[in-house]
């Protein structure tokens, strides 16, 4: 699930490649926020620079590729939030998702599994979602990282 990353990136990944990585300062909420040390990150272009640069290791844990160093990023449910545009299904970093299995989870969460990955559908769009939750499959929430092969709270 390689991305495109952007070109300063790749130059400086390849300038410094010995940077060390970064736990525990950014966070991604149930909404599809950045969160930096807890604060929603407001700035609209370091929020794009995250999104374009924002994929997972071989281990299954999310981060963005920052210059040379990789911010790993805490999951507040799953790596991808999405969300409806009129009839189009958007992930939080604004790419088009392509859905081919839902979910439901305990709580009543709707959890969407597609080519990009599996996303939580934000709670703001349940209401739209409602009456395609009935006879969703149902999974249990703490099941859902090994069955879709990602870590919630990235570690070194």
């Amino acid at each position: 699930m390689a991305r495109a990353m952007d070109q300063t990136v790749l130059r400086s990944m390849a300038k410094w490649p010995n940077v060390p990585d970064v736990y525990g300062w950014l966070c991604l909420d149930r909404r599809g926020n950045w969160l930096l040390q807890g604060e929603r990150i407001g700035n609209q272009a370091l929020g794009d620079f995250i999104a374009r640069n924002y994929q997972p290791d071989a281990r299954g844990c999310w981060h963005f590729q920052n210059g040379p160093q990789r911010v790993f990023v805490a999951l507040a449910y799953t790596p991808l939030v999405l969300h409806f545009e009129a009839e189009a299904l958007l992930d939080h970093c604004g790419r088009p998702f392509q859905p081919e299995q839902a979910f439901v989870d305990e709580e009543g969460s709707v959890l969407i599994w597609g080519k990009s990955g599996i996303g939580l559908l934000d709670d703001r769009d349940l209401a739209g979602y409602a009456e395609r939750t009935a006879g969703l499959p149902g999974i249990a929430s703490g099941a859902v990282p090994g069955r879709f092969g990602f870590v919630r709270h990235p570690a070194p």
